[in-house]
């Protein structure tokens, strides 16, 4: 399996893996602070049904460590950082989130790891379907059967 390291760069909006994609997000703001705004079916290519975010991870502790069967998701690092391992089944890729103006595409079938969380991170990720347990993919080999299914 290979594995890629991704610098952000001129090639920002590249997919890392198919459906896997760092987008950068419009920043309104004056001398008073910064807004962004994500408005689903608009800055998304989903309607938001789901928000939740990840914060107060202690230092070597993994999140994430599953796949969807049919989810899309976006993440952002709205503070802090962590680094994402993104695996299809075939390649591996890993890209850190740290510009909370910079989000990343997640979709379904794609084991996602969340790693070397700093202290101030906060993950904020919107999803296009409510919590649903039977929708996760939390064993890795089953999850590799089933890409190799498809």
């Amino acid at each position: 399996m290979t594995e890629v390291s991704f610098q952000t760069g001129p090639k920002l909006t590249d997919d890392l893996l198919p459906g896997c994609r760092l987008v950068p997000l419009a920043v309104r703001g004056d001398e008073r602070g910064s807004l962004v705004a994500i408005e689903g079916e608009r800055d998304l290519p989903f309607a938001i049904a789901r928000v939740y975010y990840v914060f107060g991870t202690l230092p070597g502790v993994d999140r994430g460590l599953h796949a969807h069967h049919k989810v899309h998701q976006f993440a952002v690092a709205i503070a802090g950082s962590c680094t994402m391992l993104l695996d299809d089944g075939q390649r591996r890729v890993s890209v850190r989130l740290d510009d909370p103006a910079v989000g990343l595409t997640l979709p379904p079938m794609v084991w996602h790891t969340m790693s070397d969380f700093s202290p101030d991170c906060v993950l904020m990720v919107l999803a296009d379907a409510v919590y649903d347990e039977a929708d996760y993919i939390r064993d890795y080999d089953a999850f590799l059967a089933a890409v190799a299914a498809r």
